[in-house]
């Protein structure tokens, strides 16, 4: 990638003569059967284009789980850039709306007169819940509720061919049932940086625009779309092994720390850990684990861990190793030496 992205050739995004930045965009948009794309820095960019195209105005409702990265981590976001807000579900442990859920959400405030939903935003996988995928017929029967209500839907799909992998389906298959739809080539997929927004081609000059106003102009894109394209071209064809290398690694956490994980929810490439069932602090589990150089983030009662690209068998064994020396001294603040592995 590197070398690749020295070698890029380049013009200037902003006015879209960058040769490799369109190429990413023609790629994205063939992979995921759309009409056009967009090359923007980040996936949440993406989202709050996708979210500012599809509502008409300020005030007006964006429906979607709870859970969702758009309702959480971009709330103030898509407040701060175009006044809109949230109409939520609560989708439990799987993380993503169903048909039901979706009907209720897109009901009319006919009472009132005052809450609009615009727009039916879905997630595929659902990060917050630790990379459940979305079954495509369960997507399906949430968008044919949006159709009969009138409602566009935008698919944040950040890890979307990690749900395909799992799922054993196309990503296309997916994109087909949104109208917009975003990915990231970061992440599993191994870019430095980098999100694809795709759709009709009508849509995108001013999803363009938005870009622009939303401070996502690039000049010499080139250098990172061709990390992007690589990505691309080559990243998803082994997300397989990094959803082999997190189940073995929430198996060997699970067996170290009984009732730590529930194995049902490790779908893709993520691994949520509750520390606070097994009587570790959260705080200092992470701190620990760092000392013994596996790296996780918090979230919600435990910690998270992803596998992706740069995540070998012997650094999965290095992390299973860390929580071995947990497990044997839950209490102690202070660090123990790591196993070799």
């Amino acid at each position: 990638m590197r070398a690749a992205m020295a070698e890029a050739e380049v013009g200037d995004a902003w006015y879209g003569d960058d040769p490799t930045a369109n190429r990413l965009q023609e790629l994205a948009a063939e992979r995921l059967g759309t009409q056009a794309a967009l090359y923007v820095p980040t996936g949440t960019m993406a989202n709050q284009i996708a979210l500012a195209l599809h509502v008409r105005t300020n005030g007006h409702l964006v429906a979607c789980s709870s859970a969702s990265h758009v309702a959480t981590t971009e709330l103030m976001t898509a407040a701060a850039l175009s006044g809109i807000g949230f109409r939520t579900v609560e989708t439990g442990r799987r993380g993503w709306i169903d048909a039901a859920q979706a009907s209720d959400l897109l009901e009319p405030d006919s009472f009132y007169d005052v809450e609009v939903v615009d727009l039916l935003s879905v997630e595929n996988t659902a990060g917050g819940t630790g990379g459940r995928v979305m079954p495509l017929a369960e997507l399906r029967a949430v968008r044919a509720v949006a159709a009969g209500a009138g409602v566009p839907v935008h698919l944040d799909g950040a890890r979307l061919f990690n749900a395909a992998a799992a799922a054993g389906v196309d990503a296309a298959e997916f994109a087909h049932e949104a109208d917009t739809v975003m990915f990231c080539v970061s992440k599993g997929l191994g870019a430095p940086i980098g999100s694809l927004l795709c759709g009709p081609a009508d849509l995108m000059p001013e999803a363009r625009r938005l870009s622009i106003l939303f401070g996502g102009a690039w000049r010499q894109a080139g250098i990172t779309a061709a990390a992007g394209i690589l990505a691309l071209e080559r990243g998803t064809e082994r997300l397989h092994e990094d959803h082999e290398r997190a189940r073995r690694l929430a198996e060997g956490v699970a067996e170290r720390l009984p009732g730590s994980i529930d194995l049902d929810q490790v779908e893709t490439n993520m691994v949520f850990v509750d520390t606070e069932a097994v009587g570790l602090d959260m705080l200092e589990t992470i701190d620990r684990l760092g000392a013994l150089g596996v790296g996780v983030t918090h979230t919600g009662n435990g910690v998270r861990m992803v596998t992706h690209v740069d995540v070998s068998d012997d650094d999965v064994q290095i992390a299973l190793d860390a929580w071995a020396s947990l497990a044997e001294d839950p209490t102690s603040g202070h660090v123990g030496v790591a196993k070799e592995g």
